[in-house]
């Protein structure tokens, strides 16, 4: 008889299977924007025609609702219970934080390791994201449970996105990012620099506030592709506090079209993967293979459990 964890993967291989891409964005270094880049990256696939789902895997600063214009919504379920139906603020767009589950935006989320991994796999597992072109995971800094539980969980992961600014201290901490996914077998499909330059209001002029080419360099120096510069603009900021979707309403900016850029580099060098799921199931009874749909050992050529034979 498959116990609870078993039941809970073959859960989350079939969500998975109805997603075509799987995508984590990630940095070593907080500060970085990356909830930035995940943000403004689905907005500029859904302005494509893709359907995107965004899972915010930042426990304990889940912005990514604000972002959206959809803070203080909350996550409803389907008739029975059996399924979380994420917060939908926009056609085609699917989002699911743990701020949906607060009462109190003030709260804090005080969890332990084991209990973070509980979430994030409850939402891999629970949630109806359906069939989505795209489901971009928002991640906290470091390389630590919250990327562990999504890189080791999900399966068919297309790849990381790796943010940076450009740094020296930013530089540092995400090579060790970069490594992160190396170790782990995630393909790394590029890194953006984000917050490049200061896009002068008055004149156009590009000031490096934050040094220049350190993103490129790092790409450089460790065989990573450079997805593009994004640079600071004036009312970026403004507009993500108050949930405006900046590529649509700002499409001519230098940043939009990075991001609108970044998303036809992604789309036409990654892969739609789907494995076929293998149980790791020693045993199973009649009663659990009535309504399973794996292509398990323990059942016969004719697709019935040998027991019932």
């Amino acid at each position: 008889m498959p116990d609870e964890m078993e039941l809970q993967e073959l859960r989350i291989h079939e969500r998975m299977s109805k997603i075509d891409r799987k995508i984590i964005v990630m940095s070593g270094k907080g500060g970085v924007g990356k909830s930035t880049v995940t943000v403004n990256l689905a907005n500029a696939l859904l302005e494509k025609g893709f359907k995107v789902g965004v899972l915010d895997t930042d426990i304990h600063g889940p912005n990514i609702a604000k972002m959206f214009g959809c803070e203080g919504a909350i996550l409803g379920s389907n008739e029975d219970g059996s399924s979380i139906v994420p917060v939908s603020p926009m056609p085609n767009l699917k989002v699911v934080s743990l701020s949906f589950a607060l009462t109190n935006p003030d709260q804090a989320i005080i969890f332990r390791g084991p209990m973070k991994i509980s979430v994030i796999k409850q939402f891999l597992a629970d949630v109806e994201w359906g069939t989505l072109d795209y489901l971009l995971i928002d991640s906290p800094p470091g390389t630590g449970d919250e990327q562990l539980a999504v890189c080791q969980t999900i399966p068919d992961m297309t790849g990381s996105v790796i943010v940076t600014t450009p740094q020296k201290v930013s530089v540092l901490d995400v090579r060790r990012s970069i490594t992160f996914s190396r170790q782990l077998g995630v393909d790394i499909i590029g890194l953006v620099e984000n917050m490049s330059y200061l896009v002068c209001p008055d004149c156009g002029k590009h000031i490096p506030i934050f040094g220049k080419d350190g993103g490129k360099n790092v790409c450089e120096e460790m065989d990573v592709h450079f997805l593009g510069a994004v640079p600071m603009e004036l009312g970026l900021q403004q507009d993500e506090d108050e949930g405006v979707n900046w590529i649509v309403a700002n499409p001519n900016s230098e940043s939009a079209k990075a991001f609108m850029g970044i998303a036809d580099y992604i789309h036409a060098n990654t892969k739609v993967v789907h494995t076929p799921y293998v149980p790791k199931l020693s045993s199973c009874s009649p009663s659990s293979c009535a309504s399973c749909t794996a292509n398990c050992p323990s059942k016969g050529s004719s697709g019935v459990h040998e027991d019932e034979e």
